[in-house]
């Protein structure tokens, strides 16, 4: 694959994202149901999608976690319904090339390069037969019970208490939340000032995201001048993060005080580099890794997801 065509894989996943976003849609601020992360998406084998591809899949708003290939289907006993439309999904593919190292003896080395496939939702399909792991998710019903809503802020509040070595939380009488990376710390109006639990833990997780970037922790190197194109990325990489623990913890994120106002700086930082969206998710993933101890296997993902898109 050449360098045009690993561009034109980044171009199609920033043209959806665009989309939804000029359509008022933020993809990775819909509502979570369900608790923990059983609603997240993931493939009919049960490993989860990662970066980007959660938050692609995850604003189609199906009811299932559950994707597809067109041949898995196939594989199954089924079909993708007549005029079913798929969302693609990225992954890193290694290759070999030679290239010359220190010495200038030329070495086979091992890059990565981005492709993308095709993914159906399991109710977009037909004849099926599922895994027994996924049929018993689909022939569970809906509750009807009201929602502990203590239950999901107590999985929220475990989320930060789990992370060892965050920074200190100083809570201020003003009405301002903002990570002052030289202390350390995460600045937040009191708890009794949000209008909602789940504003303030949407707000927190957004600060949490911020404080990855942290030099002790993944070192992100990006500017803090406000305005700039890496502000806008590190703001999408908050915004992200804070999406990922919100669906972990099975609350729903807080409404946005001027949704146009937030869409227009995302548009902004996405319409500036192609490829901002897809590197923000990458650094979204590794900083919700970060935070609930869950860093898994890329490359295993990856294999896997490979054989899928054969």
């Amino acid at each position: 694959m050449t360098k045009g065509e690993r561009v034109n894989v980044y171009q199609i996943i920033t043209d959806r994202i665009v989309t939804q976003l000029e359509k008022g849609v933020i993809p990775w601020r819909k509502p979570w149901k369900g608790t923990a992360d059983a609603r997240l998406p993931r493939n009919v084998k049960g490993r989860p999608y990662r970066g980007i591809n959660v938050w692609l899949l995850l604003s189609l708003g199906y009811d299932s976690p559950y994707f597809m290939t067109y041949k898995q289907a196939q594989s199954l006993g089924g079909k993708v319904k007549a005029g079913e439309k798929g969302m693609p999904v990225i992954l890193w593919q290694p290759f070999e090339k030679m290239a010359e190292d220190k010495e200038g003896v030329m070495r086979p080395k091992r890059f990565m390069t981005l492709r993308y496939y095709t993914v159906f939702n399991i109710s977009q399909t037909e004849g099926c037969k599922f895994p027994k792991a996924v049929q018993a998710s689909l022939d569970v019903q809906p509750s009807t019970a009201p929602v502990d809503e203590f239950a999901g802020i107590a999985a929220a509040d475990a989320i930060f208490e789990g992370w060892t070595g965050k920074p200190t939380i100083a809570y201020d009488g003003n009405d301002r939340a903002y990570y002052v990376p030289s202390l350390d710390e995460i600045h937040l109006p009191k708890k009794a000032s949000f209008r909602s639990s789940e504003g303030y833990y949407s707000t927190l997780f957004h600060e949490l995201g911020h404080a990855t970037g942290h030099e002790s922790r993944l070192n992100r190197k990006n500017a803090n001048a406000f305005g700039s194109h890496a502000y806008g990325t590190e703001e999408l990489v908050a915004e992200m993060t804070s999406s990922y623990l919100s669906a972990v913890a099975g609350i729903e994120q807080a409404n946005l005080e001027d949704n146009a106002a937030y869409i227009g700086a995302w548009l902004k930082t996405i319409k500036e580099d192609v490829k901002a969206v897809v590197t923000a998710a990458g650094q979204a993933q590794k900083a919700a890794d970060l935070i609930i101890g869950s860093a898994v296997a890329v490359e295993a993902v990856e294999s896997e997801q490979e054989s899928e898109a054969a």
